[in-house]
C-alpha cells in the first residue's frame, strides 16, 4: 500500500524559506515519477515541481522555477521541497504525489504552507 507522508510545512514571512519533506513507503522507487502539487484556497491543485525516481532530471512550473528545488533521498525514501524567497502567493496546502508507470496517482494528505506579507 502506498503511502505518503508530507511534513514541514508553517507560517513564514515573505522572503523566508521553508523545506517540506514527503516520506514514501510502499513504492518500487525506480518506477515512480515523484512530485509536488498546491492548492490554493478557492483554486485548483496545480504542479509545482517533479523528478523520476530513477533520474536527476527536475520540473518546475513557471511561477517557482529559480526559487524551489526539488531532491531525494533515496536511502531514506524521502523527496524535499526547499522553498526559498517565498512569496504570499505561495500560500497552499503543498501535497506529494507519486505516479507510477501507469499513470496512477498516489497522494499524501497535504501540509500547510503560509506566507505573511
Amino acid at each position: 500500500q502506498v503511502q505518503l507522508v508530507e511534513s514541514g510545512g508553517g507560517l513564514v514571512q515573505a522572503g523566508g524559506s521553508l523545506r517540506l519533506s514527503c516520506a514514501a513507503s510502499g513504492l518500487s522507487f525506480s518506477s515512480y515519477r515523484m512530485g509536488w502539487f498546491r492548492q490554493a484556497p478557492g483554486k485548483e491543485r496545480e504542479f509545482v515541481a517533479s523528478m523520476p525516481w530513477s533520474s536527476s532530471n527536475t520540473y518546475y512550473s513557471d511561477s517557482v522555477k529559480g526559487r524551489f528545488t526539488i531532491s531525494r533521498d533515496n536511502d531514506k525514501n524521502t523527496v524535499y521541497l526547499q522553498m526559498n524567497s517565498l512569496k504570499p502567493e505561495d500560500t497552499a496546502v503543498y501535497y506529494c504525489n507519486a505516479r507510477d508507470l501507469r499513470r496512477v496517482d498516489y497522494w499524501g494528505k497535504g501540509t500547510l504552507v503560509t506566507v505573511s506579507s
